[in-house]
């Protein structure tokens, strides 16, 4: 397994606890959760169930999903040993009270039982009653048997943390280890291609990564032997690409209502500074009451989107930070005919420009790394961006990142995607110090400022290298 340690770790810890544990497995769709269980444990359950998708309404009408959701909860039971003969169970009730019975007859495996209910959220129809139904089976049963390891596993995140790891009835506090899966980090890419066998530096990482983040599924369907831009048409252009669909399921499998939210995403990424609530509310059309802050709060719970504090502002804005959206509302969307679209296109302007944004976006997801090569991993930090507009007086400017720390320093950071090692020329160099001059006198002189330069493979040096006192490379993103 690529990864994973410190999720491992954990899953280890709860095995080994002489008590119930109720596991619960979160994250975004495609980032390998049910593969960490399934891998962790070795086909070693007492009881597997996946719900069925509801996905395809032409397939699985709303008025059928719960009856087609007991059945084929009543056949997994059945492959786990349920007796032939044995009715299928007219609600969630009488499901759980045959998978009680089940496991009742069971020793378990090394001393413990182990249910894995996989994509948990599913199983959650419209007047199913489930939830009251797997409240009384987790209190009732599950967690009054020390034996007993349940995990629940689900991509809808927000329904996950809201209805199991913070929940306010009758699961309140009964989670005893909620375990977020995250997507890989660069560092992990690399393992992921090394061990696979696929002939790609760092570079090729990078720009996969800046299209398609760290999820597992997406990197699974790169193909040995293809250079990135031929990957990139294999996987987004053209009527069989895999992923050409994968922007409506992502929303689909993971959102009640999926529009409503693709909405905001797809404002959020005509701009990549975000906007405040206020903005979106009169944008897309909708209130500023409770409805925009639950489709908010489960894009941020998603990962999708991100709320910051713009360094000098007071109002919070909301920025698109997803890789995958990104790129697909900014290439594929329009372009998805266009069978050899990015071999075509990726020395282009428009591509170049935004191979720039990107790898800003890359940068944000690995502050920690960059944190560490700056030599301040242990300080606490704060990360923004800062656009400044022009006035009568002066120019406006903008500054890709700002980690503002607590040991009374500024880190004023440039962030440069480039082929070959940057070269720092006169004009670019002025502008540094003017944007020292003014970040210094913004902040009264309180906070010393460092300029930083973020690049793929150094800088060359001349007479104005010596602008930036610290110089971050590709290879210490992947660190």
């Amino acid at each position: 397994m690529i990864g994973r340690r410190i999720e491992q770790e954990l899953l280890q810890e709860a095995m080994e606890k002489d008590r119930a544990q109720f596991i619960v497995v979160y994250g975004r769709r495609r980032v390998g959760k049910t593969f960490l269980v399934n891998e962790f444990f070795r086909n070693t359950f007492s009881f597997k169930h996946t719900a069925v998708s509801p996905l395809n309404e032409k397939l699985l009408p709303k008025r059928n999903l719960l009856k087609i959701q007991l059945k084929e909860f009543y056949y997994s039971l059945r492959s786990y040993g349920l007796p032939a003969g044995t009715p299928v169970p007219v609600d969630w009730f009488e499901a759980f009270h045959m998978l009680q019975d089940l496991l009742e007859v069971q020793t378990g495996t090394i001393g413990r039982r182990v249910v894995f209910l996989d994509e948990l959220p599913w199983l959650d129809t419209p007047r199913s009653n489930f939830m009251q139904a797997f409240e009384h089976f987790c209190n009732d049963w599950v967690l009054s048997h020390r034996d007993m390891k349940l995990i629940a596993c689900g991509s809808a995140t927000s329904w996950i943390l809201d209805k199991l790891v913070n929940n306010k009835g009758g699961l309140y506090g009964r989670v005893t280890l909620p375990l977020a899966v995250e997507p890989f980090t660069l560092g992990e890419c690399r393992d992921f291609f090394n061990e696979g066998g696929y002939a790609m530096d760092d570079y090729d990482i990078v720009q996969t990564y800046m299209a398609v983040g760290g999820i597992p599924y997406y990197l699974d369907q790169m193909r040995r032997g293809m250079s990135v831009p031929q990957n990139f048409d294999a996987l987004f252009y053209g009527r069989t690409a895999p992923l050409r669909d994968e922007f409506d399921r992502l929303f689909s499998s993971q959102f009640a209502h999926p529009g409503e939210l693709q909405k905001i995403v797809m404002l959020l990424a005509e701009r990549r500074s975000g906007y405040t609530r206020e903005e979106i509310s009169e944008k897309c059309g909708f209130s500023t009451g409770g409805g925009l802050t639950r489709m908010l709060s489960a894009l941020g719970k998603n990962a999708f989107v991100t709320p910051y504090l713009p360094f000098g502002e007071k109002k919070i804005k909301y920025r698109l930070t997803d890789p995958f959206c990104m790129f697909y509302l900014k290439h594929v969307k329009d372009n998805q005919d266009a069978s050899s679209y990015w071999q075509s296109q990726f020395n282009s302007p428009a591509v170049l420009s935004w191979a720039g944004l990107a790898f800003e976006e890359v940068c944000r997801a690995h502050i920690l790394q960059i944190k560490n090569a700056l030599g301040i991993g242990g300080v606490n930090t704060r990360e923004s961006s800062w656009i400044v507009p022009a006035t009568e007086s002066e120019k406006g400017m903008q500054i890709d990142l700002i980690i503002d720390r607590d040991d009374r320093k500024i880190c004023l950071c440039e962030i440069k995607f480039s082929m070959g090692k940057f070269a720092v020329g006169r004009e670019y160099a002025e502008k540094i110090q003017e944007r020292i001059r003014r970040t210094m006198e913004y902040t009264g002189g309180k906070k010393p400022v460092i300029s930083v330069l973020i690049t793929t493979y150094g800088v060359e040096k001349n007479e104005y290298t010596g602008r930036f006192q610290k110089v971050v490379t590709m290879e210490d993103l992947f660190k």
